[in-house]
């Protein structure tokens, strides 16, 4: 896989040997037990998949290539170009400027833009209309356009089950940067596109199919949600999920799963062929991995549970999701939010609130911490939390025996 230029700042010596570690040691990526670095009084148990995946990395290095090739011009970002405040706070630092919000709300006007400016495509992809709109403007976005690859990868077979007649299902969050992309491409190919959020979404979605439910039901439940003149009495006849490629992949595999169990009730299983279109491949490796070694985090035993991202980071509050059925669990952005050994600030995205927590670390001999992050987090901010948590216990082994030690293991 193609290694990426970015900046050193946001690797970390550390992390890089504990990867560089599971890479010689599972080459072929089957083992998703955690790796464990035992300091004495804290254990770490770091999943076997996290951090920065294939698309942010290569976001990122277009992102500083176009600072370093375009020196006094201005520079835009349509909208943040990942989901992380320390990247995104860099590169505001470096006189990037957003064009919008992450809800698509406008911050800077488009009227001010002008033939000379550069403005970048985040890693989520842009709507087709605004891609016309900077067109139409002269601003030409190819060689700064960081889509991630594995998006555009949803997108072509998004196109290809649309122009065979089929509708297309988004698994997403309706109002996220990427699913806002994929639906103005699904919509060009597609007889009719629907967002689900999740399966219980997509259980209403069957009765709606299946004729439970009328029309006006379901443009009162998924206004906003489906393209213009959904028919449910013809539109749900062919259909193809693709996915949001942050989302759980597990649920998008059981929403697929549902809704094609619906069309064999309606259509009979000799038919489903005609009816239901394979689309499996759409989801994202990392994604995938990130979330396997979650589950394969959840067959530990452990105190507590720390997952490090941004609190607007779809794929690392399914992280948070996973890890709370079991351990307390808590979604911080960095270091900062560890306030003292007995004080943490972190976020709860059930309720979109900051909360704080007292006695988080267990006064015992050995505290067992599981240590996970985003895919839009740079490993450097997890050697920070590791840094941080050892600050507050005495006894803590230096980092050469307990790295020295892991490969010994």
């Amino acid at each position: 896989m193609k290694s990426f230029v970015i900046p050193e700042f946001y690797r970390s010596p550390i992390i890089s040997k504990l990867k560089q570690f599971r890479k010689v040691q599972d080459p072929r990526k089957k083992d998703n037990t955690p790796t464990v670095l035992d300091f004495g009084p804290v254990h770490y148990l770091i999943a076997r998949h996290f951090g920065f995946c294939y698309g942010v990395e290569n976001a990122i290095e277009i992102a500083f290539k176009a600072l370093d090739e375009n020196p006094g011009k201005r520079i835009f970002l349509l909208s943040e170009m990942i989901h992380n405040p320390a990247v995104n706070k860099d590169l505001t630092e470096r006189g990037v400027q957003f064009l919008q919000n992450t809800h698509g709300e406008q911050l800077i006007s488009f009227d001010t833009l002008t033939p000379d400016d550069i403005v970048m495509i985040p890693a989520f992809g842009a709507p087709l209309l605004l891609l016309d709109l900077l067109e139409k403007k002269g601003i030409k976005t190819e060689s700064y356009n960081t889509t991630c690859p594995f998006v555009e990868r949803v997108w072509k077979k998004s196109e290809q089950i649309g122009k065979s007649q089929h509708s297309i299902v988004i698994h997403g969050k309706y109002n996220h940067e990427e699913t806002r992309s994929t639906y103005s491409r699904s919509v060009m190919d597609a007889e009719a596109v629907v967002i689900v959020k999740d399966l219980e979404e997509a259980k209403n979605l069957g009765n709606y199919i299946l004729g439970k439910n009328s029309q006006s039901e379901f443009e009162k439940e998924f206004a906003g949600k489906c393209s213009k003149g959904f028919d449910i009495t013809k539109h749900f006849n062919r259909l193809g999920v693709i996915n949001q490629t942050t989302m759980l992949a597990t649920e998008t595999q059981e929403i697929s799963d549902l809704l094609k169990q619906v069309l064999v009730n309606k259509f009979g299983v000799e038919n489903i062929e005609k009816h239901f279109a394979d689309t499996r491949d759409t989801l994202c490796y990392a994604t995938n991995e990130n979330q396997d070694a979650t589950y394969g985090l959840l067959e530990s035993s452990a105190d507590l549970a720390l997952v490090v991202g941004g609190y607007n980071s779809s794929n690392t509050s399914h992280l948070v999701e996973l890890l709370e059925k079991k351990f307390p669990t808590y979604f911080i952005s960095s270091a900062d939010e560890i306030e003292s050994r007995t004080t943490i600030k972190h976020f709860d995205y059930h309720h979109k609130k900051h909360l704080s927590s007292a006695d988080y670390l267990p006064n015992k001999a050995a505290v067992k911490i599981i240590l996970t992050s985003g895919a839009s987090c740079p490993d450097s901010v997890l050697e920070d939390v590791i840094h941080k948590i050892n600050s507050y216990f005495d006894g803590i082994k230096p980092m050469e025996e307990v790295l020295k030690q892991m490969g010994q293991s």
